[in-house]
């Protein structure tokens, strides 16, 4: 079934005439993969380059230049940042190896909880989270507990003022459409929220980051102490390209099935892999 529903859009992910892969063996499934498109099976070490420190004001592209210009090896890495992680997959793919969680269903509010439980269970490494202002309301009180416990996590906030991932919802469900909505009581937008006074209020240092060299600074500040931090990084807003849901579905579609906890990266590699023709077609 799909994941959410969209009027005038099927409710089935797999249509008829669709050919099902699934790859919940990854390591089989790109053997198999490869072989269909003839391409060679020797490993491919990841370049390591990290990406250049930008400058000037703030944006979800440039805050994940900053992490993977930053981020330290055996990092633990919590991906809740929503609209805002969509370059992050590139921005890391050349640092130290790192561990990464990103959420698996399709609610929101797992974040800070899960950088806590990371912190519990891998003390000793540092751990990143990556949290969206709206989740973060979900679950704010995982501060306390941070600080109560003195846990080694750094939480940067992809303020953007806005449930953006639920203006796009509303969006594709035609919330929007027809009579003018007045959308400051639709819950969307959520302007204003302190996050420094939040975090403070419970124990946690906390800092607010407008320019990527704010950031930067204090990143390096963070992972340098110990503790919990929270950088409060105000973004614009970083709607996600709407390209999938709207795009029309063809006979031949190839759907491919990813197991829970692989990177969007890898998805994107498999899935351009899964696409093209076969050798006898």
């Amino acid at each position: 079934m799909a994941f959410f529903a969209y009027p005038g859009k099927p409710s089935t992910l797999i249509p008829d005439g669709c050919e099902v892969h699934d790859l919940g063996a990854a390591p089989e499934a790109l053997g198999y993969l490869a072989e269909l498109v003839a391409a060679r099976t020797s490993p491919v070490t990841a370049d390591p380059r990290r990406p250049g420190m930008p400058s000037g004001a703030l944006t979800a592209e440039k805050a994940a230049a900053v992490l993977g210009a930053l981020l330290p090896e055996a990092a633990v890495v919590v991906d809740e940042a929503i609209t805002s992680d969509q370059w992050l997959p590139e921005a890391t793919a050349g640092a130290p190896v790192h561990d990464w969680l990103n959420i698996t269903g399709g609610s929101i509010g797992m974040g800070m909880p899960v950088a806590t439980g990371a912190a519990v269970a891998c003390p000793g490494r540092p751990v990143i989270s990556l949290e969206a202002d709206g989740s973060a309301m979900y679950t704010l009180q995982a501060l306390w507990t941070q600080a109560r416990e003195q846990l080694d996590v750094t939480t940067v906030i992809f303020n953007n003022g806005s449930y953006a991932i639920l203006d796009g919802e509303m969006q594709r469900v035609g919330a929007f459409s027809g009579a003018e909505v007045d959308r400051s009581r639709s819950f969307i937008d959520i302007p204003g929220l302190d996050f420094v006074s939040l975090a403070n209020g419970m124990g946690v240092p906390a800092g607010r980051a407008r320019t990527a060299e704010e950031l930067a600074s204090q990143l390096r500040r963070a992972l340098a102490e110990p503790g919990p931090h929270l950088i409060d990084a105000v973004v614009p807003p970083s709607p996600r390209s709407r390209q999938v849901h709207d795009s029309p579905r063809r006979e031949n579609d190839v759907q491919v099935h990813f197991p829970a906890g692989v990177r969007p990266a890898w998805c994107l590699a498999v899935t351009r892999l899964a696409r093209r023709p076969r050798p006898d077609e």
